[in-house]
């Protein structure tokens, strides 16, 4: 694979393809939904929920949790987690402000 050139993008650009390469996964974007379902932070349940191996699990929590998309707090010999509510909203301004409609929506440009 070849060498990006990020310095040829803005920061924004970055930033969001940063953004994307977290959610870029399926069981990230699973356990993202779970979390935001039971909007209450879960402690072990993505194991039984998702069917993957715990060690799995773990690895995809470590990747939304470096990048602020979740938040974990330790209690006793297990980490709770739950959806970073700062982080989330910056998440959805980034793509809603990138997802805007389209002007002529209607196929006919080529």
């Amino acid at each position: 694979m070849g060498i990006t050139r990020t310095e040829l993008f803005s920061k924004k650009q970055n930033d969001m393809a940063n953004m994307a390469k977290v959610i870029a996964h399926p069981a990230r974007i699973a356990i993202l939904q779970y979390l935001i379902n039971v909007n209450t932070c879960i402690c072990g349940d993505l194991v039984e929920e998702l069917g993957l191996a715990q060690a799995t699990i773990s690895q995809h929590l470590k990747e939304l949790k470096n990048a602020g998309l979740i938040q974990g707090t330790v209690e006793g010999t297990s980490v709770c987690y739950c959806i970073h509510p700062g982080s989330w909203k910056k998440f959805r301004e980034h793509f809603a402000a990138f997802f805007v409609e389209v002007k002529n929506d209607d196929g006919s440009c080529c």
